[in-house]
């Protein structure tokens, strides 16, 4: 009974010992947080996209507090809110433009010639190993909805001609669309970015057409029309370079509409009339 008792002593002795040190060691050691940090949270969407380049929206409050970031960072955020948080810490808000995720390409269900039936896998990720999905344009897209299934914002929703439709209100940018589309088909631009590649086939003329009536056959009159190096031919596609300046007149030559004047959503009923007159 003895030797149970002491080794009893000793294990609550150690544990005594120990919890001292653990004590003094948190009171010595522990960090203060800011209580600022909570009352950012508070005012932030809670989206936790990562479009502001952090990992959640408690670790953007923690260096806005900081003043690392700035409340306009925040690009989900609305201006109010944006406001209300500058305020608040007594900073500048410095609003940033909202930047949403964009496709280049419009080949739909009704512009790309169908070389096979696909019967596999509904994701796109599949699809692209078998052929293209049976599309006669592999570089297009698959429209099986990788995109839509991967948006946690429920900012994707697939048309009727099988193209992705991003709500640019819903969009918060946070590249997980990107990331997914096999055929790097979807980036991320700021919501003025208005003049839109919606093409991404390398093939040039007739051989771009056969495949696809809305491709880009690299006339070049998208460029021709654009002021000076704000739009230049690359591989047989227009890219531009300084979208801030380009201008619609760009896009009114184009012979396939595949170079769009885009407000808003892509693929509304405006440019698809714009298309099929073009």
């Amino acid at each position: 009974m003895g030797d149970v008792a002491l080794a009893a002593g000793i294990m609550f002795g150690i544990a005594l010992f120990f919890g001292v040190i653990l004590a003094i060691a948190y009171k010595k050691m522990r960090v203060e947080e800011d209580p600022r940090i909570d009352e950012v949270v508070a005012r932030l969407p809670g989206a936790n996209c990562g479009a502001c380049g952090q990992p959640g929206c408690r670790a953007f409050a923690e260096l806005t507090v900081q003043g690392k970031l700035s409340p306009g960072k925040c690009t989900v955020n609305s201006a109010d809110g944006i406001a209300d948080i500058a305020d608040y810490l007594g900073v500048a808000a410095d609003l940033q433009e909202k930047r949403v995720a964009r496709l280049h390409c419009a080949g739909g269900k009704s512009a790309v010639r169908n070389l096979a039936d696909y019967r596999g896998s509904s994701s796109c990720r599949s699809a692209v190993v078998v052929n293209g999905g049976g599309r006669a344009c592999p570089w297009g897209c698959l429209g099986l909805g990788d995109c839509a299934r991967s948006c946690s914002f429920d900012a994707i929703a697939m048309n009727a001609d099988g193209l992705p439709v991003v709500d640019v209100v819903k969009c918060t940018a946070c590249n997980d669309c990107v990331v997914v589309c096999p055929l790097s088909l979807l980036s991320i631009h700021a919501i003025s970015d208005h003049v839109l590649v919606q093409c991404s086939s390398p093939l040039t003329g007739l051989m771009a057409k056969a495949s696809c009536y809305v491709a880009c056959d690299a006339c070049g009159r998208c460029a021709l029309d654009a002021p000076e190096n704000v739009i230049v031919m690359q591989g047989g596609l227009p890219i531009v370079k300084a979208p801030s300046i380009a201008t619609a007149t760009a896009t009114f030559r184009c012979p396939t509409g595949a170079i769009q004047w885009v407000e808003g959503n892509q693929f509304t009923q405006e440019t698809t009339d714009r298309r099929r007159h073009a």
